[in-house]
This record gives structure tokens, sequence and C-alpha cells, in this order.
């Protein structure tokens, strides 16, 4: 969101959405991006905040033993303040009520291999030991969370935030193998089963939806404002999972320029033509008995007033699907 203030951004979420979410914030600071947000505690990570960068130098400390050392499996590493403001305000607000359903998220360890380089400017995906601890400290931030939302719902949902699924396959990724991509992805939704949460997953592009569906998530989360066409493309896939209790997070609701040319009305007339052409092959009844509205993606991009109008399109259609 593009807020600075973290209680307001907290307030219109409350506002509008039935499971509230915490919200990332990085007009607060650098280290609230995707990538600095859940770093700490990676061993060789340095941070210039005066530039904006992030990045991994080996050198001949010690960083990598004491992270060894320390590490358990079940392992839990807290995201302080400095980091997430928005976390930790949320949980400051929810100290003393209890909700059905709260929602995390985490950045997924594509998106974080990919996007964090060493000093060379290779992704530390590419070092076979390094994508390993990235794994084992996303874990680790996992749990941590988990057990602080855990506290205030019956259930929590936590989502895998992989935007680099879309670029996969290109020829800046093209050692990328989708074997070791999908045992990144079930390693993390398997994590947070364990801790007897619901795991979700969410890609704002256009990603290999089919191994996507296969993630092991229980929602698969995707911008059906520009990519429905492309999901539709597999139906089997769809119906297979929504049989086995999946559901879509339907991305109707743009954060992008195009939020400024839409009405509730219209975004009623391109969810009910999406739905009328998905169910020819796939049975309108099962998409629509496990569906979740949600926007295409983040507003850390938007202004706050069209953030508001992003949030109020999503109000205006579920009041008028009810």
């Amino acid at each position: 969101m593009p807020h600075k203030d973290p209680e307001e951004a907290c307030r219109l979420i409350f506002e509008t959405f039935d499971i509230p979410f915490w919200p990332q914030l990085p007009n607060i600071s650098f280290r609230e991006f995707m990538i600095p947000q859940y770093s700490e505690g990676m061993p060789f990570f340095r941070i210039d905040h005066e530039r904006q960068i992030v990045w991994i130098e080996k050198n001949s400390s010690d960083d990598l033993e004491r992270f060894y050392e320390v590490w358990k499996e079940e392992s839990r590493i807290a995201i302080s303040e400095d980091y997430a403001k928005g976390l930790h305000t949320f949980i400051r607000i929810i100290k003393k009520r209890r909700f059905d359903f709260l929602k995390g998220h985490v950045t997924g360890p594509l998106t974080f291999t990919l996007g964090l380089k060493g000093i060379d400017g290779k992704p530390v995906y590419f070092d076979e030991e390094l994508r390993e601890i990235s794994l084992m400290l996303l874990k680790a931030k996992v749990r941590w969370q988990l057990d602080v939302l855990k506290a205030h719902a019956e259930d929590v949902i936590l989502f895998i935030d992989e935007p680099i699924l879309s670029a996969l396959g290109s020829s800046s990724y093209l050692g990328v193998n989708n074997d070791e991509v999908l045992r990144l992805l079930k390693d993390i939704t398997a994590t947070i089963r364990s801790e007897g949460c619901i795991s979700g997953i969410h890609c704002c592009g256009n990603a290999d939806w089919p191994l996507v569906f296969k993630s092991g998530a229980d929602i698969i989360n995707f911008d059906a404002y520009d990519y429905i066409e492309n999901v539709a493309l597999y139906p089997e896939e769809i119906t297979a999972f929504l049989k086995k209790g999946g559901y879509l997070a339907w991305g109707i609701v743009p954060t992008s320029e195009a939020i400024n040319r839409e009405d509730p009305g219209s975004i009623r007339i391109r969810f009910d033509r999406d739905i009328e052409a998905l169910s020819r092959r796939v049975p309108e009844s099962l998409v629509l008995s496990n569906i979740l509205l949600t926007p295409s993606c983040g507003t850390g991009s938007r202004t706050i007033k069209e953030t508001l109008k992003v949030f109020q399109l999503i109000m205006r259609l579920k009041e008028t699907l009810a």
C-alpha cells in the first residue's frame, strides 16, 4: 500500500476486507520492499539505505557458521519493526481481538533468490548453498509470522508472493529448472500446512499455470483483470484443483493505471463475462463456490486516492454478488 501512516493503512484494511491482512509499506522505508523485508538473518547480507540496494557479499566472516549453529528444523526468525511497520502496527491493533481469518504473506523463494544478487550481480539462486539457506530463512520467517497471527484468528492464510514466476523462461532465467521451482514452492506450502494454516500463492503476471496448480497451494491468486484468458486455457487443472477444495482468488479490480477508467458497473460486467467464459469449460457452480475477490495486485505503486477506489470497487462488487 502507498501509505506512510501504518495505522491509517490498517484502518482502511479493517473497514474494507472480510479477511484482514497486514500491509507492506514501501513508501515508509526501502526495508519494506519485497527482498529486504525478509532478509534479516541472511548470511553475508548487505544493505545500502542511501542507494536503496541490497546484495550478498561472501567473505571470511563466520556468518555461515553462526547461521547453521542456531538453525533447527522448527526455527522461528522474527521480522523486526524496522522492516515491517505495517505488520507490527497491525499486531498492536488486533492485540485484544479475534478473527475468523487473518492473512499474512511472504516473499516467495523464487522471487527472493532471483531478486537477491551477489556482489558479482549473479542471483543467489544459482549458488546452491545460498539458495538452500534462503529457503531455510524464509521458512523460519513463515513459522514466526504464523505464530503471531494464529494468536488472533481461528484460521490463518499465508500467501507466497511470486511475481518472478511471470518471467521464468525468459533469457535472464534460462538456468532455472522447473523441478527445482516446484520443490521450493512445495517446501514453503508444506511448511504453512504443517503449522495448521492455509497456503496461497500470488502471481500478478502470466505464469506457467500448470506448474502453479502443482505448487501445493490451497489458494491461487491471479490477475483476473488482465490474465483470465491465460488461466482459462487450463480447464482440467482448474477443475481438479477446485474439486480438491482449492480456491481461486480472483484479482478482478486492477491496480494499474486502468483503475482510473473503471467503475462498479464496468467491474461487474467484466466479472460476469469472465465467469461465463470460464464456465463453458469448468462448472460455474464449482467456480463460484470456491472463489475469493481481491485486487489484481498490491497498490504500493498507486496513490492513496487510487487505492481507496480499488478497495471501494471490491466492496461494491461483493455487495452486488451477495
